[in-house]
């Protein structure tokens, strides 16, 4: 049975599965791994797809998990669902209820102003990798950045993992596109600048 089986919610896209089905041979690699051929740039790695297959994509997360932990059982690999952290760094910090309340009597624009002091990278990244990275993982797989927008920016958190994470192997899964110089996201989107990371799987 493929991997990535088609449900009733959801069409494949066949030139994206090829794609996909690329990346755990990709990630396994030594060269990967060791950031051989980077020069002195970070393991960072972004794989975009359209975003209309949201679904095919956290499908083949899932199966793509449980394919590591199988046939690479010498690796740590954590992926990390930024709604889900989120979620848990508002709780841990007593906003979540109000910030749920507030979304509902005032609105997205006022949500977003209130959370823009509490969801800073400078203390939202620290809290990612000390609770969804505890483990020193050997590939952080990064989800959910759709989820997520507006109250985080993909630019943003990856320009705050920057110095924390070092050279190790980062791949965020991207719904729209990225050239090499800016990402556009649901491909619509005005791109924000951002060319330290490179292309997964062209």
């Amino acid at each position: 049975m493929s991997p990535l089986t088609q449900g009733p919610s959801h069409r494949e896209d066949p030139h994206l599965k090829d794609r996909l089905n690329q990346v755990a041979e990709k990630i396994t690699s030594p060269a990967f791994l060791s950031g051989q051929g980077l020069g002195n740039e970070i393991g960072f790695w972004i794989f975009d797809y359209p975003p209309e297959h949201e679904l095919q994509v956290r499908e083949y997360l899932t199966f793509l998990k449980g394919v590591l932990s199988r046939q690479h059982s010498e690796l740590t690999v954590d992926h990390v669902n930024l709604l889900l952290v989120m979620r848990n760094y508002l709780q841990e910090r007593g906003f979540l209820d109000k910030a749920i309340a507030l979304q509902q009597t005032k609105g997205d624009a006022a949500l977003l102003k209130a959370l823009r002091g509490p969801l800073h990278m400078d203390k939202f990244a620290p809290f990612l990798i000390r609770h969804a990275l505890s483990d020193d993982p050997d590939i952080v797989l990064l989800s959910g950045v759709g989820s997520v927008w507006p109250v985080m920016r993909a630019h943003s958190l990856l320009n705050a993992l920057h110095g924390r994470l070092g050279h190790k192997p980062l791949v965020l899964f991207y719904p729209g596109r990225y050239d090499g110089q800016s990402l556009t996201l649901f491909n619509r989107i005005a791109g924000n600048h951002y060319y330290r990371a490179f292309s997964l799987v062209p």
